[in-house]
């Protein structure tokens, strides 16, 4: 309930941001083909369902949407989180989604949409953790691991705000997929993976109670889809979110795949 509470507050923190772009002003694209990729590890963002093998989440029904009222067609493809980023900046593909934190450094490779989302990381442990139960007791809890994928913001925020600031920290492993950190930490291999809260509550909710969320909120951070620098995409797409944000569309996915959708159900 906790975690409810806080994604619903920060989803009426993005509602309060400026609206503009009625769906009768947005652009038409001609029906031009537009290749996003995602790595399809992100539940409820975007994932394959277990029982019908198809790729599906939030991040898919807004993507579909913006496509519809944009009238461009959407070919999806996949990719590993760690090339993503570059592989967009180089045009490869046209947009990149999956939950990608909105941060300085990144804009110098790829252009980024207005926030569609603003999530909160919280840390994800075994159902059974008593040894600590927030980042400070697990910072004093020397014995303890942290799984992370190099380079994301769950990485950082473990390096600087949980352990001591080195990024060399053996207290670190490094996996290639957030999925593998969560299976790392399932076969206790690691003791905690850090993780917005979106992601982290699906794989609770599929978890029959061998995970769990701990502790207070870590930091906020703002989702937002990425593209090749100048690409002509970025304000058509913003055009969009702020169609959706306006009419409703955002809050109805919220309660769609946060409130309403049980993983594994």
């Amino acid at each position: 309930m906790l975690f409810r509470r806080t994604v619903l507050a920060s989803f009426a923190a993005l509602a309060l941001a400026p609206l503009a772009a009625s769906a009768a002003e947005l652009p038409d694209l001609g029906g031009k083909s537009v290749v996003v990729v995602t790595e399809n590890a992100y539940p409820p963002l975007q994932f394959v369902d277990p029982k019908s093998g198809k790729a599906i989440g939030w991040e898919y029904d807004a993507m579909n949407e913006i496509a519809k009222r944009l009238n461009f067609k959407v070919e999806y493809q996949n990719t590993s989180w760690d090339a993503m980023i570059q592989a967009v900046s180089d045009g490869q593909y046209n947009i990149g989604m999956t939950g990608i934190t909105i941060k300085e450094d990144r804009k110098q490779k790829v252009d980024f949409s207005d926030p569609y989302m603003r999530s909160q990381q919280f840390m994800l442990v075994r159902g059974d953790e008593k040894r600590f139960t927030d980042a400070k007791s697990f910072g004093a809890f020397k014995d303890g691991l942290v799984g992370a994928q190099p380079g994301t913001t769950p990485f950082y925020t473990a390096v600087y705000e949980v352990l001591d600031g080195n990024e060399q920290n053996p207290r670190i492993k490094l996996f290639e997929t957030f999925g593998a950190t969560v299976q790392a930490l399932k076969a206790g291999d690691v003791d905690v993976v850090l993780t917005d809260g979106t992601a982290g509550k699906g794989y609770v909710d599929a978890s029959n109670g061998a995970l769990k969320l701990i502790g207070e909120p870590l930091g906020t951070e703002d989702f937002g889809f990425i593209f090749p620098k100048s690409s002509d995409l970025v304000a058509p797409v913003n055009a969009a979110i702020s169609a959706l944000k306006a009419d409703g569309t955002l809050d109805a996915l919220n309660k769609k795949w946060f409130l309403d959708y049980k993983m594994g159900e």
